[in-house]
């Protein structure tokens, strides 16, 4: 099993949203079109069913983890890349070679604001991709050694 970081913008998708949902699962097309070759190769190449994710939301007043999901669809086209109409239409991209991907996530559990001030905190926490200076990715991998430290917060 692997580990991640998915970020999410209050303003576009809650973790409230995901709760409420009929069966707590979601394409991850809430965060409004992954669009980082990066964070969609993690997606396609590197993610599997089972693996887990902190639900991150980010862009607001405190950022920080406020969930866990589980992946439970593998990385399929994203259909918004496909409509004209859609801010995230991608006219290069074709149903044969799609460029972008999402995949599904199911609520695992929502848990109290961790927030980004206090993963700082943490030493062991210091080489985390969402502490590194100029981090903007949307999914980041998280190792094992994180993941279990930040359970224990």
């Amino acid at each position: 099993m692997r580990y991640w970081l998915m970020k999410s913008e209050p303003s576009v998708f809650t973790i409230e949203e995901l709760e409420n949902t009929p069966t707590q699962t979601v394409d991850w097309i809430p965060t409004k079109g992954i669009r980082n070759y990066q964070a969609r190769n993690f997606m396609r190449d590197d993610m599997s069913l089972g693996d887990h994710a902190f639900f991150y939301q980010s862009n607001c007043e405190t950022p920080g983890i406020v969930g866990i999901m589980e992946i439970t669809k593998l990385a399929y086209p994203d259909p918004l890349q496909f409509l004209e109409t859609s801010k995230y239409y991608d006219p290069k991209s074709t149903l044969e070679n799609p460029r972008w991907l999402n995949v599904d996530v199911t609520l695992v559990k929502k848990l109290p604001l961790i927030e980004l001030s206090k993963l700082r905190s943490y030493a062991e926490l210091k080489d985390m991709m969402i502490l590194r200076k100029g981090n903007r990715l949307s999914i980041t991998p998280v190792t094992h050694k994180e993941w279990s430290l930040i359970n224990e917060i």
